[in-house]
């Protein structure tokens, strides 16, 4: 899934790989649950944030069960 990315994302590269649209990414952003780098208007995700975000919220979900 990740092999073919860059170490940095877009946001857009960030929603195809998460499966959620862009106010969704933003507000993950915003909020710092998702973290990144900004620079001005533009923020980069690190690869590895995108991992541990899935990681932590299949935690969450298999916690609950």
């Amino acid at each position: 899934m990740f092999e073919n990315s860059d170490d940095f994302l877009t946001v857009d590269e960030s929603c195809e790989l998460l499966k959620m649209g862009h106010n969704a990414v933003y507000r993950l952003l915003n909020s710092g649950t998702l973290k990144a780098l900004r620079n001005g208007r533009v923020w980069r995700v690190p690869k590895q944030a995108i991992i541990e975000y899935t990681n932590d919220q299949a935690n969450l979900i298999w916690s609950k069960h």
